[in-house]
């Protein structure tokens, strides 16, 4: 029954085509729009730039004739599958999936096929699917963006993968993967609580905005960003922990005792603390004038 249920969901997703090209296309579009204006300006500035002793190393190093190693960009294009775009409009197809069927009164029609804990966990299938097939167009981005770079600056085209960045990459899709589910959760709860489609959009916005501005509100009362409160109530810095601990070297080194314990733990807590309060106010609902 939680198959059919998957399957029905992927289904109606894949005819919403508003949803899909917000949630999918539009990020990637604008990542190899803005990239590629980007190094055409910087190649029409090449030389002013050159000159400029003030400007920073990473703009100068954008216009050196060197090799361009697609395995690095590859490994680098994995650290930001999540980056704040990408949660954004993945939200918009996730707000969709959770709250469509309070919008548009279907639940009558689909809740007497299926058990509510079946239905709800399908909608959870389908935005994690949302999710890769987002960073998947995301890397595809990333490959299209270092092939302009090429072009552009006529720099050499290599590839190598070692194992260690092998590794690093699949740690990194993996670590993007779970925090775009993650952040997807608090519009599920959002979602069942109020039956509104806006509100399963902007709560997850909310929360972390909020959770963004914790260290700056945490600071003047004496705690450390390393410590459990800061870590639990913030996870977008315990995903920045565990990143840098997929990434190694001296970062990881540096990381306090303990610190990598307590981003997992909060990236539990976050994940499946809203859906397992969803899951259970889901059942206690009157869905009778749906």
């Amino acid at each position: 029954m939680l198959v059919d249920a998957i399957r029905a969901e992927g289904f109606r997703l894949s005819k919403n085509r508003t949803a899909l090209f917000w949630s999918l296309a539009f990020v990637p579009i604008i990542s190899v729009a803005i990239g590629a204006l980007t190094n055409f300006v910087l190649k029409g500035s090449e030389t002013k730039i050159l000159g400029d002793t003030k400007m920073p190393p990473e703009v100068r190093e954008a216009l050196t004739r060197g090799a361009l190693d697609m395995g690095e960009a590859l490994v680098t294009a994995a650290g930001n599958f999540a980056n704040p775009l990408v949660l954004l409009f993945v939200l918009i197809g996730a707000a969709t999936l959770y709250a469509g069927d309070y919008r548009w009164e279907t639940w009558r029609l689909i809740s007497a096929r299926n058990s509510r804990t079946n239905l709800l966990l399908a909608k959870l299938v389908t935005v994690a699917g949302l999710a890769l097939a987002a960073m998947a167009l995301m890397l595809v981005a990333a490959v299209a963006e270092s092939l302009i770079k090429v072009g552009v600056f006529e720099r050499r085209l290599t590839f190598s993968m070692t194992g260690e960045m092998a590794g690093q990459f699949l740690g990194f899709a993996s670590l993007s993967w779970l925090r775009i589910v993650q952040f997807t959760m608090m519009g599920m709860l959002a979602a069942v609580v109020t039956r509104s489609l806006l509100a399963a959009l902007f709560t997850p916005l909310v929360f972390g905005v909020a959770q963004f501005f914790t260290p700056q509100m945490l600071g003047p009362m004496g705690v450390m960003p390393d410590a459990w409160l800061a870590i639990l109530i913030n996870p977008g810095a315990a995903a920045d922990v565990v990143k840098t601990t997929i990434e190694g070297g001296p970062g990881a080194a540096a990381l306090p005792d303990g610190l990598t314990v307590k981003a997992w733990f909060s990236l539990a807590l976050w994940t499946f603390g809203p859906l397992g309060a969803a899951l259970a106010w889901f059942p206690r609902q009157d869905l009778s004038k749906e």
